[in-house]
């Protein structure tokens, strides 16, 4: 039997986590029906099919499987070994892969690194900004960014911000025929600008926290957007209520184009980590990208 070649296995593990040609494809920079062909030939030299093909999805047979899970962490090793080779250079240098929320990248990562990439040429950073909670390992990412609450416990976290408030705000056209609301209870008899995650399914829920007291409301209201920049731009237009970060609405309430209610309801929480696993190591490069994002406020 003719031995897999390197590249051969790379491209396998890429289409068994991604359970997608199309994906792995885009993330290796390759063709679908390059890898597609890479894929037959590792199966016709081992023998055995690795993959099962439908029309809607792709899933590691047992076959598969076993090589995913025996193979799969080796190679992430081998990659991080050859990253880590970097140190030996004159200058830090390298490909850094963050993954991360619209806000948490806005509002936190780009100030520091906009100050950090000039200085370093050879180091490239990747951020994508998705809202699901990616598994930073599986999709091979350096390093995610997530609330402290919700990073694993087997993950090392770095604080990158402050603490947050969220901010229950509309525009004063949209209070001239509504009462302000009193309580979270209250939201329900207003138009409220709603958000839909990939993680949770339906809209996200409201959160609310008083005297101990947690309260989560299901909101309704003719606008549903996954984005800030609509929210925002829906609230200033006196279209409806919404639930944003703190920051994003200062500037609005100072000046007047937006006001605030709910405010004794919005408790501080714990603000952006980034996170990466324990087992990582860590080259010039990426040491250098978490000293310029940790958090010294």
């Amino acid at each position: 039997m003719a031995r897999p070649a390197v590249n051969d296995l790379i491209a396998f593990i890429a289409v068994a986590r991604a359970q997608s040609f199309t994906k792995a494809a885009g993330k290796l920079g390759v063709s679908q029906s390059a890898l597609s062909h890479t894929i037959r030939g590792l199966e016709e030299r081992l023998g055995l099919r690795l993959l099962t093909r439908t029309t809607r999805s792709v899933s590691p047979t047992e076959a598969g499987e076993r090589l995913l899970v025996s193979i799969g962490p080796r190679l992430d090793e081998i990659e991080s070994e050859l990253a880590a080779l970097s140190a030996f250079r004159e200058k830090p240098a390298g490909t850094i892969r963050i993954n991360a929320g619209e806000h948490a990248a806005d509002a936190v990562l780009w100030p520091a690194l906009q100050k950090l990439v000039p200085d370093y040429p050879d180091i490239n950073v990747e951020i994508i900004v998705d809202y699901g909670l990616t598994d930073i390992v599986a999709e091979r990412y350096d390093a995610g960014v997530r609330l402290g609450e919700q990073v694993a416990k087997d993950m090392i976290a770095v604080r990158i911000g402050p603490d947050m408030r969220m901010a229950v705000v509309g525009a004063p056209a949209y209070f001239d025929t509504r009462s302000k609301p009193l309580t979270p209870q209250d939201l329900t008899d207003h138009n409220c600008i709603n958000l839909r995650l990939p993680t949770y399914g339906s809209v996200y829920a409201w959160e609310f926290e008083k005297d101990g007291r947690e309260l989560r409301v299901r909101v309704e209201g003719q606008l549903v957007f996954n984005n800030i920049a609509l929210r925002l731009n829906a609230v200033l237009a006196g279209l409806g209520l919404a639930y944003m970060p703190e920051n994003l609405v200062e500037t609005h309430l100072a000046d007047g184009r937006l006001v605030r209610v709910l405010e004794d309801w919005c408790l501080p929480f714990s603000g952006y980590h980034l996170y990466y696993p324990s087992r990582r190591h860590t080259s010039p490069a990426f040491a250098l990208v978490v000293d310029a994002l940790r958090y010294r406020g």
